[in-house]
């Protein structure tokens, strides 16, 4: 974990391709980016990484317990993903900490979108959901799916 600064707010989609959202007192900024050398066009497989900030501006730390995403490709195929924690934790994330990890996405189109929420239990004991920010996987010089 480190320690972050900024107090800044902007919901969506900034200009330097970061996508950011604000919930119950969390901000989770996501930074994604296409993985040329992992991807086979002609294997329609496309792969994509994310970097993911979570950023806990409120007054009460909160364990992230799990999370939900829902991925959606060029085609309109949908899938769900649901799992304990990311990458392998369970973080607890004290206010005026930041909490960040890395992923990946592969996926049969050259372009989809990723959106979802963290499920989370402060120390008092509530439950409560972040959400993670709608954001695109486009192949660079392309259109993008959301601005």
């Amino acid at each position: 974990m480190k320690t972050s600064g900024g107090r800044g707010r902007r919901p969506g989609r900034r200009g330097d391709g970061v996508y950011e959202a604000e919930t119950h007192g969390f901000r989770v900024r996501v930074r994604p980016s296409y993985l040329a050398e992992q991807s086979d066009p002609e294997a329609h497989r496309f792969v994509w990484a994310y970097r993911i900030e979570i950023e806990n501006r409120g007054d009460e730390p909160a364990q992230l317990v799990s999370r939900h995403w829902v991925i959606t490709d060029a085609t309109g195929r949908v899938e769900e993903v649901k799992g304990l924690g990311v990458v392998g934790e369970q973080p607890t994330i004290r206010p005026g900490e930041t909490f960040d990890y890395a992923s990946g996405c592969p996926l049969q189109t050259p372009s989809g979108t990723m959106v979802g929420s963290y499920q989370m239990i402060s120390d008092g004991g509530e439950r409560f959901e972040v959400d993670i920010p709608a954001f695109s996987l486009d192949l660079p010089g392309s259109r993008r799916v959301l601005n």
